[in-house]
């Protein structure tokens, strides 16, 4: 520490004991009072320290995640609180978070799904063109073994990997056509096979 610190350490100390005695003085009569109000002030803040802590994992505990309803056989999705559904799908056995997006044509997996999927996007032949909000990109285009949604498996699925900046992969109308039907009911995505 420099001067300047300890200079600035000796005047904090000396103002906490200046406080700290003028509110011993204050409340000396009732002291067990103000202990324990102190406690429950001590413990307030850790526990809203906790709750910011744990944040992540009490809002994936409570928000709703995707179902399968056994005796229809549907799966619903609930809406996500951006107000996007997103569907969990096993891709060659790999679990991958696509946004569910009825205005893209085809499945299109991200370079990190891709990777997760055993594809490995550096060794692809990006040939293909496709028009996005944000421009041109190109894909390349890749068999799936499998894709298995709520125990119902597609195998040699056709898909496209983007060489471009995609930050979620998309479902698109390509595999959502697979499905009998397609609704939107009480904020909830239903799929029927």
């Amino acid at each position: 520490m420099t001067d300047i610190d300890y200079g600035r350490v000796i005047y904090l100390v000396l103002m906490l004991a200046a406080v700290g005695s003028w509110f011993f003085v204050q409340n000396r009569k009732s002291l067990s009072k103000t202990v324990q109000q102190l406690a429950v002030w001590v413990f307030i803040f850790l526990g809203v320290i906790a709750g910011y802590g744990l944040w992540d994992d009490i809002r994936s505990t409570v928000r709703p995640q995707q179902s399968v309803i056994g005796s229809t056989g549907q799966i619903e999705v609930p809406r996500s609180p951006d107000g996007h559904y997103y569907l969990t799908i096993d891709v060659n056995d790999v679990p991958i978070t696509f946004l569910v997006d009825t205005g893209a044509t085809d499945v299109v997996l991200n370079a990190n799904d891709a990777r997760s999927a055993g594809i490995d996007p550096d060794t692809l032949a990006y040939l293909g063109r496709a028009s996005t909000a944000n421009g041109e990109v190109r894909t390349a285009s890749v068999w799936l073994d499998s894709m298995s949604l709520g125990g119902i498996s597609d195998r040699n699925v056709r898909v496209w990997v983007n060489q471009g900046e995609l930050e979620q992969s998309l479902l698109g109308m390509a595999y959502l056509q697979r499905w009998s039907s397609i609704e939107i009911r009480n904020g909830s995505l239903l799929l029927t096979r």
